[in-house]
């Protein structure tokens, strides 16, 4: 179950990535843009804002996030990306941190870039940081005998399906885009105590939270956080510092 709140508690840090990746979208005036994964809705009134002659429609596969993007008196719809296909007046489509969570995304973009008509544009960001010291420590984590099987079941020790932007780049150009593709590193300065564990409770362990009672949960948390504290060390003014590298694609139909 996802949280609006949790996920809100990084906005700055986590919004960063959007900009960047809106920076790329050149439409002037469409006609319909749509978030897919909207979250809690507060970029999507970015887009709002940016397009206010636009329609602008929001999509997520989470109750909680839908109805905190309804309450921002957004069209916002639950259903999910492999559902979604773009209506004939769809113009600027923005998938924002979501794909990583669909095995078969790749399949998804391909299709959508097809479908799409000539001048609309395709814009994806995904995490890159499967193999990072924090998703390591969450998979070691997951994988002891207490939390194995369940966990599994959940799907915690799946690599994500995530490429790399070449890979991006190949398969939107196959569809009929004209691609600009590229990767970033952000070094995050976080605070507190276990601001680590904070951060990836908001994303990365939703689905250990979904999993687990209360009582399961506290007891993970607590075998995980000594490993990212280790892993991600505070210093002496109290920061931390989290290295996040993100993959962006943005393509324009031909």
């Amino acid at each position: 179950m996802w949280d609006p709140q949790q996920y809100l508690a990084f906005d700055d840090h986590r919004s960063r990535p959007f900009f960047d990746l809106l920076s790329r979208v050149t439409a002037a005036e469409p006609g319909v843009v749509v978030d897919l994964g909207c979250g809690p809705g507060h970029l999507t009134e970015v887009l709002a804002r940016r397009w206010p002659g636009a329609r602008v429609q929001a999509l997520d596969s989470s109750p909680e996030m839908v109805a905190a993007a309804r309450d921002r008196g957004l069209d916002a719809t639950l259903g999910s990306v492999q559902d979604w296909r773009p209506s004939a007046q769809t113009d600027v489509v923005i998938c924002n941190a979501v794909l990583h969570w669909v095995p078969e995304h790749a399949d998804l973009l391909s299709r959508w870039m097809r479908q799409l008509r000539a001048g609309a544009f395709l814009a994806l960001q995904v995490p890159g940081n499967f193999d990072a010291a924090s998703h390591r420590a969450i998979r070691q984590v997951a994988a002891r005998d207490e939390w194995r099987d369940s966990l599994a079941r959940a799907g915690i020790l799946e690599p994500r399906a995530v490429l790399d932007p070449a890979g991006y780049a190949d398969l939107l150009a196959a569809a009929g885009g004209a691609v600009d593709a590229w990767e970033t590193t952000y070094l995050h300065r976080l605070t507190g105590d276990d601001p680590v564990l904070e951060w990836v409770t908001g994303t990365a362990l939703r689905p250990v939270r979904g999993a687990l009672d209360d009582a399961q949960w506290r007891e993970f948390t607590a075998q995980l956080a000594p490993l990212l504290r280790g892993a991600y060390p505070r210093r002496a003014d109290g920061t931390t510092w989290l290295p996040f590298r993100r993959v962006f694609a943005v393509a324009r139909k031909r």
